[in-house]
């Protein structure tokens, strides 16, 4: 089943991957509308033509009717256990928002395109990659219409916030990226590179459940 994006709702719409995730939609012919979910307005989006902005506190807070007759639902929203402050708050964020989001979508006609992470594996000894990995069984348990699941490496881009470790890799990687095969499967992806996977699974995807790996990104150009 494939299916033009027409109306799209977005959570993480504010993040790396979001705001280019709204930039591409911005630009795709067939999307006449988005809807950004944001804890407060931002400004940023007021700037496009196509973006609306519904403002909740807690994402948490999403109904069914926030969520009809879209013909897609987007989430790159994520975090990390330092920034959330601790494991439980960064599983509020990471697990039951996007399992709330995919559980409002449920008997739908909605397709759901989702960013997890490389390494996500409920069986991980990683508190993160565990949280993913749990988030992604989850997620393939519900009747959904469509699922597509992506798996990026680290991303590359600038963030609003400070994130040292990501930003000295980023640093050393831009300094011997051309040592680094397309074939690693670690390499590292950029933001627009993981958006447009979003917009092209959106789009392309026939089956109803794919995983893109950190190598299908790449290649999705």
């Amino acid at each position: 089943m494939t299916k033009c994006i027409e109306n799209a709702i977005v959570i993480g719409a504010t993040g790396l991957v979001g705001r280019e995730l709204i930039r591409q939609l911005s630009q795709n012919d067939t999307c006449k509308n988005i809807t950004a979910v944001v804890r407060r307005r931002d400004e940023e989006l007021t700037r496009l033509a196509k973006v609306q902005q519904l403002v909740l506190e807690d994402f948490l807070l999403l109904t069914k009717e926030d969520v009809l007759d879209y013909t897609h639902a987007f989430s790159s929203l994520g975090t990390t256990i330092k920034k959330a402050g601790s494991k439980d708050c960064f599983y509020a964020i990471d697990f039951k928002i996007n399992a709330h989001l995919a559980e409002l979508l449920e008997h739908s006609e909605t397709g759901l395109i989702i960013v997890s992470a490389t390494g996500a594996n409920p069986n991980s000894l990683f508190f993160y990659n565990r949280v993913k990995g749990e988030l992604e069984y989850y997620l393939k348990s519900l009747k959904l219409a469509q699922l597509a699941i992506l798996r990026p490496s680290l991303l590359l881009g600038d963030r609003d916030e400070s994130r040292p470790a990501e930003q000295a890799i980023q640093k050393l990687y831009s300094r011997f990226s051309h040592l680094v095969p397309d074939t690693f499967k670690l390499k590292p992806v950029t933001a627009a590179q993981v958006a447009h996977t979003m917009v092209e699974a959106a789009q392309t995807q026939t089956e109803k459940f794919e995983i893109y790996d950190n190598l299908r990104i790449l290649k999705m150009k």
